[in-house]
């Protein structure tokens, strides 16, 4: 396990964990004594969203063809090439692993109750949380934060932790399409693309990594210099210090992440290898159905197309698909080859990760009963990590 960057671990500790979680003692949560997070899962939701998801890719796989008069579509993706989707299919897996070094790699730095198996369900859990429910992965997260704050780490460092989660995961993200983005327009990738589908998506990347390099110069416990002014009880004093502490978590889980990088922790590869793999995969469903455009558009149109998953659809369908379709069609790639490669490409997407994700959901589910069942430990977090 990687050891806990010293400085990092100050900044994840040295702000008292003022939100303790019933049955918290000295700022450490004794596991079992906090419910399941609350993803509105009623018998009407889940019906709804399975209703949902079988009429769009109904949808995506026989209207959208006829809509577009390529009528051979499902031809060409019942006589895909065999070997090809079994690359695709492997790549899926192996991005699996890369997710749950990633995790390990963050979340597990000390002593802790989570082993590797207990990584595998709580990744594959939030994978299918993300896959089945809408706001661009805000059930994944949930799932993630309910069940590390079970295994017994402070809700502070919970926080923080998957701040320099998303922030490694998005970083990456934010970087390619800058660094495809300009390269292609400059000519120095082959692909070639418009203004629109390289320098502004490129430019919208340098802004979010502009933005949290400078949440990292908020210091980390901004909200213990305005607590005087905060005990006032006015309710802007409140608003103001959520505000203020919701900042400064944001600061340390930045600046968690960067210390990472810097120290080069194996981890990071975790994020990298994540999109790559999945990029992988769409490479591999091009070659199944035809010829492959070039590997920077690609990456391009990829990364353009997964900005659908901020549309609150469950696991993106429509969304992602669209865009990503849309994208290679901006760069001239042949309509009906784009179809059939990007559905391919989210059939193993969505549905591999979804149905082993259902079953490692109940498996976290017995794991987190039989933490509250041991007797309580003291989970030695950051600090400790480094002594």
């Amino acid at each position: 396990m990687a050891p806990e960057p010293t400085s990092s671990a100050h900044r994840e500790t040295g702000t008292e964990d003022r939100h303790r979680a019933p049955g918290a003692e000295n700022g450490h949560p004794r596991p079992g004594a906090e419910e399941l997070p609350r993803l509105g899962l009623t018998r009407g939701r889940v019906v709804a969203t399975l209703v949902f998801v079988a009429s769009a890719l109904a949808f995506l796989y026989f209207v959208l063809p006829k809509l577009l008069g390529l009528h051979q579509t499902w031809h060409r993706i019942e006589h895909g090439n065999a070997w090809w989707l079994g690359v695709a299919f492997v790549l899926d897996l192996a991005s699996f692993f890369a997710y749950v070094a990633l995790f390990r790699g963050v979340f597990v730095r000390g002593d802790s109750r989570i082993d590797w198996s207990e990584s595998y369900q709580i990744t594959m859990a939030g994978l299918a949380a993300t896959r089945l429910f809408a706001a661009a992965g805000a059930g994944g997260v949930a799932l993630t934060a309910w069940a590390v704050r079970r295994s017994g780490m402070p809700a502070r460092t919970v926080a923080t932790r998957i701040v320099a989660f998303m922030v490694l995961l998005y970083g990456v993200y934010m970087a390619t399409l800058v660094l495809a983005g300009l390269g292609l327009f400059v000519g120095v990738i082959p692909g070639g693309g418009s203004f629109a589908i390289t320098v502004l998506p490129a430019i919208f990347g340098a802004v979010v990594i502009v933005l949290f390099l400078g949440i990292a110069l908020v210091p980390g416990d901004v909200e213990r210099a305005i607590a005087p002014w905060a005990a006032s009880k006015r309710r802007g004093a409140r608003v103001g210090y959520r505000l203020a502490t919701a900042s400064a978590t944001g600061s340390s889980g930045v600046r968690t992440a960067l210390e990472l990088v810097r120290e080069r922790d194996i981890s990071v590869i975790g994020a990298i290898a994540w999109w790559a793999l999945n990029i992988g995969m769409l490479w591999a469903c091009f070659h199944a159905f035809g010829a492959s455009p070039p590997k920077g558009v690609i990456v391009m149109a990829y990364f353009v197309g997964m900005f659908g998953n901020t549309l609150p659809v469950p696991g993106g369908i429509g969304g992602v698909d669209g865009g990503m379709i849309g994208a290679f069609t901006a760069f001239g790639v042949d309509v009906e080859l784009s179809i059939v490669a990007v559905l391919a490409y989210r059939a193993f997407a969505f549905w591999l990760p979804t149905l082993p994700g259902a079953v490692a959901y109940l498996q976290l589910r017995r794991t987190v009963h039989r933490w509250g069942a041991e007797p309580p430990g003291v989970f030695r977090g950051a600090s400790e990590a480094t002594s």
